[in-house]
């Protein structure tokens, strides 16, 4: 069996580097051609855990390529991904499905027998009908089926989850799909993974939902924090007192400065859009999406106040920029909001991150790009954890002695607060009395 995937982007590489894993001839093709050739050199564009070694071992034992030739490899494969972006539309919030839908009149053009062409990209209910009749309209005598078949990849844990993951949304329209969708997820069935078959339109919505269910979550959390710290409640016991009820959950009850990423700031929008379309209330989704932006901006006035107001010759040290640790991307990560809104207080601004540092220096000027965690943290006023890495979370006091103030910013929670008890370091958490 042969597998396309056309994208080569987060979703597209890492779910045609899985496929092969599971044994399937998988060709991932992109209409960038320098972003091809590294490919093929084993240099691949995003940082994921263990997916470099994945991709050589899979390419080495020749069940995974990467080409720019489209019309060929759709002609020779049995079922085509679209993985191609569906970025916010610029104004109205929409998704821009611009991309998919050029995707689905090249992959007309080309089908030779019997293809199942599968939505992986995350997209409006509806979209599924809508590259159905691009099909049909560009290719009438095309024999195919469309299905859908959203993904729940977490970045930092892409592997882990397409391997091993909680379910499999497929939404499809006839049994012929369903056998061939069922084949390639053949390995998953040994795990008892549960595979769960709809409709088209439903599948396209279990995806929105869940984001945006996990966005409220999220903010929530975020609202609860804020409470604890005007009535002396730790955030922390707050969580896991109502995690432990098997209603709610655990997961997703972190506090911290708002959430980013590729997926949950275009996702809920998208769904609010959708639901204004329809004419149904979703105020639920739509106060989060406009209370996460301004959290961002509360959290850049937090550190302001602490402070004190006396930000002349003042440097705080930021460590963390991506949105979520064990990845660089930049995406909506609330270092965006905040860092700029420091520096027109006129804070100067050194910065550290262990893998986004490169992506970071496209979008943010004149601050401080830190060779290692100490050179961001010399001669500063105020350290600030803006992504929980790792290495950041065993910082201790004796760590800490280049510094020149003794403000410890951590808005992750991600410190011990006990190893900082009696030290000449002030550390200030979210929803934790100071």
């Amino acid at each position: 069996m042969k597998i396309t995937i056309l994208g080569t982007g987060y979703v597209g590489l890492v779910s045609g580097t899985c496929f092969s894993e599971f044994g399937f001839n998988v060709c991932c093709v992109d209409k960038d051609n320098d972003k091809i050739n590294k490919l093929k050199n084993n240099i691949i564009p995003i940082y994921e855990p263990g997916l470099k070694n994945l991709v050589k071992k899979n390419s080495d034992a020749n069940r995974l390529s990467f080409s720019n030739n489209i019309n060929k490899n759709i002609k020779e494969a049995d079922i085509v991904f679209i993985a191609v972006g569906t970025p916010t539309r610029r104004g109205d919030g929409h998704a821009d499905l611009s991309y998919v839908y050029e995707a689905a009149k090249q992959i007309a053009k080309n089908l030779s027998g019997y293809t199942v062409v599968v939505t992986k990209s995350t997209v409006p209910v509806g979209t599924g009908d809508e590259v159905k009749n691009i099909i049909k309209q560009t290719n009438s005598k095309a024999n195919f089926d469309v299905v859908s078949n959203p993904e729940f990849l977490r970045e930092g844990n892409a592997i882990e989850d397409f391997m091993r993951p909680d379910r499999v949304i497929v939404g499809c329209e006839t049994n012929k799909a369903k056998e061939l969708i069922s084949t390639i997820y053949k390995p998953l069935y040994l795990i008892e993974t549960p595979i769960l078959f709809t409709d088209l339109k439903t599948a396209e919505l279990i995806k929105y939902s869940a984001n945006a269910f996990l966005a409220v979550k999220i903010s929530y959390i975020n609202q609860m924090a804020d409470l604890c710290e005007k009535v002396g409640a730790d955030v922390h016991d707050v969580a896991r007192g109502i995690g432990l009820d098997k209603r709610i959950g655990s997961k997703f009850l972190h506090p911290g400065p708002g959430y980013g990423g590729s997926c949950f700031p275009k996702d809920t929008l998208a769904l609010v859009e959708t639901s204004r379309l329809n004419k149904t209330n979703i105020s639920i989704v739509e106060t989060v999406v406009k209370y996460n932006q301004q959290r961002k901006y509360d959290m850049a006035n937090k550190i302001i106040e602490i402070l004190k107001n006396n930000y002349v010759n003042k440097r705080v040290s930021i460590l963390g920029l991506a949105f979520k640790p064990e990845t660089d991307d930049m995406r909506d990560s609330p270092s965006l909001d905040i860092i700029p809104r420091l520096q027109k207080k006129g804070i100067k601004i050194s910065v550290f991150d262990p893998v986004a540092m490169d992506q970071a220096k496209k979008l943010l000027s004149k601050i401080e790009f830190a060779k290692d965690l100490y050179s961001c943290l010399r001669d500063s006023d105020a350290l600030v954890i803006l992504t929980e890495w790792n290495e950041f979370r065993s910082l201790s006091p004796s760590q800490l002695t280049g510094m020149r103030g003794n403000k410890l910013i951590d808005l992750r929670n991600a410190l011990n607060p006990n190893i900082f008890k009696g030290s000449q370091f002030d550390l200030i958490q979210i929803g934790r009395s100071s």
